[in-house]
């Protein structure tokens, strides 16, 4: 982040998900609801896969952290969007904004991973289940998320450090309701061909690795299903992967309109409403989608209900 350009622009001006000043208040409730249950559930699917017994297996290890995942890129930009709801001058620092630009990329492209970890687990669960606690082992689930982590982290410092190392000294509005790569990029007044294809070519690599495995998974998954003798265990399986299915679609789909255009088809106004989806709606329908059709999940949430006292003193013990 080169310091030259804090003399030119000191902060950014947001302009919101609606500039109508009647709307602030209904959307302020909406946000703040759709906020309010993204907490709650995620809190939840992170509270039962860490206090029950039954869910301490690498399916439940992984949903964990993608609830970790769906939590934190929310927490990103639901409260400071929330704040600009009830002000009239929706500034930002430039630091702010660069910390929020870099922790929205570190949680996005760690669920662009997380979800193609979450693939894998179930191709070797249903395609391999006799070797399954050996191939991913507590050991490799830890390796693999610890490497999401470190690559998301990596990558969201290099293009977060593209994007401010160019100069903004012209308008400093930002066409977004937070700070993103594409609106911040079409402000500067410098050549932008370098960090906008550095940030295309990055974000094409990572959708293309992570769909590839996830396809590569489910195609085996299908045919292995397809060979299974029993109509019942047919079902079961079916029934494992259709919640991580569900949840890649609507994520991936929504990626894909959003950043793999080319900059000439962008519409920024566009881009703001696939934005909400997957930056908001989609960390709230996460949980749902993994919990309304997982049985185990709510047996969890039952027996948690009943005895949470006990759920927890369990966990202590666990974690000794």
């Amino acid at each position: 982040m080169a310091p030259g350009n804090l003399s030119q622009v000191t902060e950014f001006i947001l302009t919101g998900v609606s500039d109508v000043p009647e709307l602030q208040i209904p959307l302020f409730l909406v946000f703040l609801l759709i906020y309010g249950l993204t907490v709650l559930e995620n809190l939840g699917i992170i509270t039962l896969t860490s206090v029950d017994s039954q869910l301490q297996t690498p399916m439940y290890f992984f949903l964990r952290h993608l609830a970790v995942i769906n939590l934190g890129n929310s927490t990103v930009i639901a409260p400071k969007m929330l704040v600009n709801f009830l002000v009239s001058k929706k500034t930002t620092s430039y630091y702010e904004c660069a910390t929020q630009l870099g922790a929205f990329l570190v949680f996005i492209i760690a669920e662009v991973l997380m979800l193609a970890v979450m693939g894998y687990d179930r191709y070797v669960a249903i395609c391999n289940p006799l070797l399954y606690m050996v191939v991913v082992s507590r050991q490799t689930c830890k390796l693999l998320v610890s490497l999401t982590y470190l690559y998301s982290f990596s990558t969201a410092t290099v293009v977060s450090s593209l994007v401010f190392s160019e100069s903004y000294c012209a308008s400093n509005v930002i066409n977004h309701f937070y700070c993103d790569s594409v609106p911040l990029l079409a402000l500067s007044c410098s050549d932008i061909y370098i960090p906008e294809t550095i940030i295309f070519v990055s974000a094409s690599t990572n959708m293309f690795f992570s769909i590839t495995i996830v396809l590569v998974s489910y195609f085996n998954i299908v045919w292995s299903i397809l060979r299974m003798r029993s109509s019942e265990g047919r079902k079961k399986a079916f029934s494992t992967c259709a919640s991580h299915m569900m949840a890649v679609t609507v994520f991936y789909g929504t990626l894909l309109f959003m950043y793999l255009q080319p900059r000439n088809s962008h519409s920024l106004n566009t881009d703001k409403m696939a934005s909400v989806f997957y930056t908001l709606v989609i960390p709230m329908l996460n949980p749902m989608i993994y919990s309304l059709r997982n049985k185990d999940v709510k047996a969890a949430l039952r027996r948690f209900l009943r005895n949470p006292f006990w759920s927890l003193k369990t966990m202590k013990f666990m974690n000794l």
